[in-house]
């Protein structure tokens, strides 16, 4: 498929649109802010669309794809953090702030959301990709370009920390 759509073919490229948008959305969902959901669905595939010729046809497709969502999630989160920098700078560290975290705290109902949401980028990012999406570790190495190692290590600690969250709030393991 990936050949035809080299080609020019925008129908096979529906069939892998089809085929892999809902794990890209669900990778999304766990490390982006979900109002942006379908903007950066969409984003994920252009960037593929436009990389195709510049595609190795020794990886896999959804591997190099995933890559891109991840890449593009890593963006969001750094253009967040600059924007919540930037409007601490503006705003009075003051009860009214911590209200404010409160309140998105209630936004947050879903227990496994909030206790990613706790994770360092990193650990929340490895554990989306293997015990959420079920990728294989070794094909998480390569959609993050770090050793098999670095990912054992980081599943290790990334699940003791969503123990730890999960026990915090009650819940019996």
């Amino acid at each position: 498929m990936v050949q035809q759509c080299l080609q020019g073919d925008t129908h096979s490229y529906g069939q892998l649109y089809r085929r892999h948008q809902q794990r890209v959305r669900s990778i999304l969902y766990q490390l982006c802010e979900p109002s942006s959901l379908d903007d950066l669905v969409q984003e994920v595939f252009l960037r593929a669309w436009k990389g195709l010729p510049k595609f190795r046809q020794t990886a896999k497709f959804s591997t190099w794809l995933y890559r891109i969502a991840w890449n593009l999630a890593t963006d969001q989160r750094q253009a967040s953090v600059q924007r919540r920098n930037q409007l601490q700078s503006l705003t009075e560290k003051s009860s009214t702030q911590q209200q404010a975290l409160d309140l998105m705290d209630l936004h947050y109902q879903d227990l496994v959301q909030r206790g990613l949401a706790n994770l360092s980028f990193d650990h929340r990012t490895i554990l989306v990709l293997h015990d959420l999406e079920e990728v294989p570790q070794k094909e998480v190495a390569e959609i993050l370009d770090i050793p098999l190692g670095t990912v054992k290590s980081r599943l290790f600690h990334a699940r003791a920390g969503m123990r730890q969250f999960l026990q915090q709030q009650g819940v019996q393991l």
